[in-house]
């Protein structure tokens, strides 16, 4: 009898026996026992910014990108599973309690989350041809007399998720600059998902609201009779691994982030790529978010 040690390779493994034969010992397979490697899983959050179908039409190219490329880095499947918060406070949570290995937040989310655990590991941020930034919009019906923000005075206003950055934060500070606070306003609501808001103000339920571009334009691809009153500047959004990740994990899933050149899932996502990102690179957002809190203030 002759035993031989297991052949390693392409994540199976051979199992080879000896057997005596009638003219003697030869090697012969007895059992060919073959098993693929347990793949890696991991499990990708996002919030619904949108509607849940758009949001798998957007994100699941990637994530299949993600996949291939991890896995010829590591050397072991990967596979990729999506799981869609019903809100950012939800999709926030699901990073922070571990239900999802890594997650695309919007900066304020970002700023939110590191702001109850600092070791969230940051692996990229979004980019459009280079640049770091991308737009939201306030925008009115189209036949709305309003020609600018100040005019908003006696208005209802539709936000987006009350953490949003462009839904919230960053039109709260459009509107106190130009003189406009809550106390102003006719009255205002929270709506959620950014799509909501521009149907709501297409619809005559509200005079103005805030969302991004991207949606805004959908919208008016879509026949939406909308027009855009004032646009200000957003942070490209962040890519971020839960604390505990290992760390060869963290730095395969950034770098194939990173590497991403992929068009069909650049389309889908309607960015050009991925950058290299700091936590530093969102402290704009943090400062926007604290002065936010003027406009609740009174003007009179």
């Amino acid at each position: 009898m002759c035993t031989q040690p297991p052949l390693m390779g392409a994540g199976l493994v051979l199992l080879l026996a000896c057997s005596p034969s009638p003219g003697g010992l030869t090697e012969s397979p007895l059992a060919a026992d073959i098993q693929p490697a347990a793949p890696i899983e991991l499990r990708f959050g996002v919030y619904t910014a949108d509607k849940a179908s758009d949001m798998v039409r957007q994100f699941r190219p990637v994530l299949d990108e993600l996949e291939k490329s991890m896995t010829a880095g590591l050397g072991e499947r990967v596979r990729i599973r999506m799981e869609i918060a019903v809100d950012y406070e939800r999709g926030r949570d699901d990073l922070l309690s571990g239900r999802v290995d890594f997650a695309r937040f919007g900066p304020a989310s970002f700023v939110l989350a590191r702001g109850e655990n600092p070791h969230l590991k940051l692996l990229a941020m979004e980019h459009k041809k280079g640049e770091r930034v991308f737009w939201g919009v306030v925008c009115v019906p189209t036949d709305s007399s309003v020609q600018s923000l100040g005019e908003l005075r006696g208005r209802r206003f539709a936000f987006g998720d009350s953490t949003s950055t462009i839904g919230r934060y960053l039109a709260q500070q459009a509107l106190f600059e130009n003189g406009v606070y809550a106390s102003d306003l006719g009255s205002w609501s929270y709506l959620g998902r950014h799509d909501m808001v521009g149907t709501a103000v297409a619809a005559g339920d509200f005079d103005a609201g805030a969302l991004k571009e991207a949606t805004f334009r959908k919208l008016v691809d879509k026949g939406l009779r909308l027009r855009e009153l004032a646009r200000f500047p957003n942070v490209t959004k962040p890519w971020v691994a839960r604390a505990d990740m290992p760390s060869e994990i963290a730095e395969a899933l950034k770098q194939a982030l990173l590497d991403m050149q992929d068009p069909i899932a650049l389309e889908a996502l309607g960015k050009s790529g991925f950058l290299e990102a700091e936590a530093a690179d969102y402290e704009p957002i943090q400062l926007a978010m604290e002065a936010s809190q003027s406009f609740f203030k009174s003007s009179k």
